[in-house]
């Protein structure tokens, strides 16, 4: 660390407890973050916000859009995403009742971000199918390769037996 870098933290101003909690830690068990995270970056906090990046959609055409998902996972998620400030909800008077859902200015943000995320791993598919079997065909050769002496498979590995006080020093490490 330099002196400059020293210097600007002596500097800072010491934050109170809530002040730190507003202003986020990630890292931190507690923070109030974390919740935020789970619900943008859950599967359908993804694909929602990707799919409101086109525009106002009603429930049925989100549920069309995002396949696979759940009418239950999907009002689940549209409430999360509400609540969070990144979705809005708006509900018209008429039968049959019709509600509508767009992204609002902090959510058309966080979904371009998640745009990039969803941008990768689409471009990027290919590769991560191809580690996906590499890896599978080196497990179930090495499955194969696994019982050297045919007498031996399916028969209990010797454990070793170490003092009592050695136990609990190899648990702590």
């Amino acid at each position: 660390m330099n002196e400059n870098t020293t210097d600007a933290c002596a500097t800072e101003p010491r934050l109170t407890l809530s002040e730190h909690m507003r202003r986020g830690n990630l890292f931190a068990a507690q923070c109030p973050s974390r919740e935020v995270l789970k619900h943008v970056t859950s599967r359908w906090g993804v694909l929602v916000l990707v799919a409101l990046l086109d525009g106002t959609h009603r429930f049925s055409d989100l549920r069309r859009k995002v396949g696979g998902v759940s009418e239950k996972m999907l009002a689940q998620t549209l409430q999360w995403l509400e609540g969070d400030g990144f979705v809005q909800r708006t509900s018209y008077p008429v039968v049959p009742p019709r509600v509508e859902y767009t992204l609002t200015p902090s959510g058309e943000e966080v979904g371009r971000r998640v745009q990039g995320l969803a941008d990768w791993i689409e471009l990027n598919l290919p590769h991560v199918l191809h580690t996906h079997q590499v890896r599978a065909k080196a497990a179930t050769k090495s499955d194969e390769a696994s019982p050297a002496i045919p007498a031996l498979a399916g028969k209990p590995k010797a454990v070793s037996v170490a003092e009592p006080g050695a136990r609990h020093a190899a648990a702590d490490r």
